[in-house]
This record gives C-alpha cells, sequence and structure tokens, in this order.
C-alpha cells in the first residue's frame, strides 16, 4: 500500500488523551468516534452504565439507572471517552427516564448510524415504582451473538 497516508483515529479525537470538561449539559457534550477496525464483520459492542444519574424535570431530585448500551458498528465506532463525558452530561439535566434513554439511543444513532443498536434503561424506583425503558432500532443481525444484558428485574425487599 504504497503513497498511502494512514491518518492516526487519534488525530481526529479531541477528548482522548487530554484532560477535558465535563459538559453541562447533553446538548453540549460532544459525542466522538473513530475508523471501526473490523468494518464487515458482525460483532457487538456493549457498553454499561451501572450510575447514570439525571434530574427528575418536575422536582429536581436525582434519578439513577444502570444502562446497558449494545449495537453492531458500521463504518464507526464510540470512542468510550467521550460517551462517558456525553452520559454524566445528563447529571444536572432535567428530563423523564423515557427521554432520557431515548437521547442517548438517538444521539449514538445519529453520530455513527451502527447497523443495529439497543438500550436497556433499568431505573431505581422512584415514588415507590421502577420505570425501565427499553428501544431497539430493528431486528439484530442473524448471525450476531447477544449476550443477555445481564441486569436482573427489580425485586425489592422481600
Amino acid at each position: 500500500m504504497k503513497n498511502v497516508k494512514k491518518t492516526s483515529p487519534s488525530a481526529t479525537l479531541t477528548q482522548l488523551g487530554r484532560p477535558a470538561v465535563q459538559p453541562a449539559s447533553p446538548e453540549e457534550a460532544v459525542l466522538e468516534f473513530a475508523p471501526n477496525p473490523h468494518p464487515g464483520t458482525t460483532y457487538l459492542i456493549r457498553f454499561t452504565q451501572p450510575e447514570f444519574t439525571s434530574l427528575c424535570p418536575m422536582t429536581g431530585q436525582p434519578d439513577f439507572a444502570h444502562l446497558v448500551i449494545d449495537y453492531v458498528p458500521n463504518r464507526s465506532i464510540v470512542e468510550s471517552k467521550s460517551l462517558k463525558l456525553f452520559l454524566n452530561s445528563f447529571r444536572n439535566h432535567g428530563a423523564f427516564h423515557e427521554d432520557c434513554t431515548l437521547m442517548i439511543a438517538k444521539r449514538i444513532i445519529a453520530t455513527i448510524k451502527p447497523r443495529w443498536l439497543r438500550i436497556g434503561g433499568y431505573w431505581y424506583p422512584r415514588g415507590g415504582m421502577p420505570i425501565d425503558v427499553f428501544y431497539q432500532t430493528g431486528k439484530p443481525p442473524a448471525d450476531l451473538w447477544l449476550p443477555d444484558p445481564g441486569v436482573a428485574s427489580y425485586r425489592g425487599r422481600g
């Protein structure tokens, strides 16, 4: 491959390997990506965020969730530091569970256009009731090994 100029994925990333300021909101957060190192191969990437927080838009009280994000990459993969900063930007963001979960999925889809994506938002009880939110873009690829998300349904005490 003579005369082919290869660009390092890190050359286009602005947050990885550098100090980064926590974004004040999801809208301000920059979600970055890198080239898929195995394009054309069906494989699953899973991000788990067991300490996700946002704010109730009505009371301002904190809401907590365990998120599981699974996707099959197409041409790009999500850069994990930028994803952490994006998810942490919800810490001061007021939105219902459904809105937070779908905002995350849609932002990832808009950024990397994966072949397939699903997200499970396992929200901890508030007012005595857990609210779990699930979304996926369609049927997973037929040849995909799709492990269980590994998050138990809320059982409470007793």
